[in-house]
């Protein structure tokens, strides 16, 4: 297990989709440990990652949004069934994208499929910051940014002022 370096933007790789997982093997696991490893070492403590953000082109995600870090979340190929109609407004950011953050409308509560761990499809319903951050890591699957959600002025300013932070 290890603390993996994290692609900065605007690295390609973060505008491309990811694969699918075919099965849950021990290099899974591995690369699971990890982007855990790594999110938790993320500075402010992540509360989730996607597996492009460290390079890796899989539909894998993890997600803690708990202090103690008790309730991880291990996803491949994760789906949305529902999302709610009901929509909550929340500060998003990534350490692709260091420095800079949005104000973001998302879905309050949502329905996932995915393959856990033990290689089953689960499918469970998250709310608050946990449907938050897992919608937010299921964008990074599909080659999205949190600042896609943006309009265009709101993203340009953003892009530019993360552009000016780096140097």
């Amino acid at each position: 297990m290890s603390v993996r370096p994290i692609l900065q933007w605007p690295d390609k790789r973060l505008r491309a989709a990811a694969a699918p997982v075919a099965s849950i093997t021990d290099d899974i696991r591995s690369t699971w440990d990890d982007m855990v490893d790594t999110m938790d070492a993320m500075p402010g403590q992540g509360v989730g990652l996607a597996a492009p953000q460290i390079g890796v082109m899989l539909e894998l995600a993890v997600v803690d949004v708990t202090p103690d870090r008790s309730r991880r979340i291990l996803l491949a190929n994760p789906s949305v069934l529902h999302a709610s109609d009901e929509m909550e407004r929340g500060t998003e950011a990534s350490p692709c994208l260091p420095g800079v953050a949005a104000d973001i409308l998302r879905p309050k509560s949502v329905t996932v499929r995915f393959t856990n761990a033990d290689g089953m499809v689960d499918r469970r319903d998250f709310e608050g910051l946990e449907a938050r951050s897992l919608l937010h890591q299921i964008d990074h699957l599909a080659g999205r940014m949190y600042f896609d959600n943006l309009r265009p002025v709101k993203r340009d300013m953003l892009l530019r002022k993360a552009a000016k932070q780096r140097g």
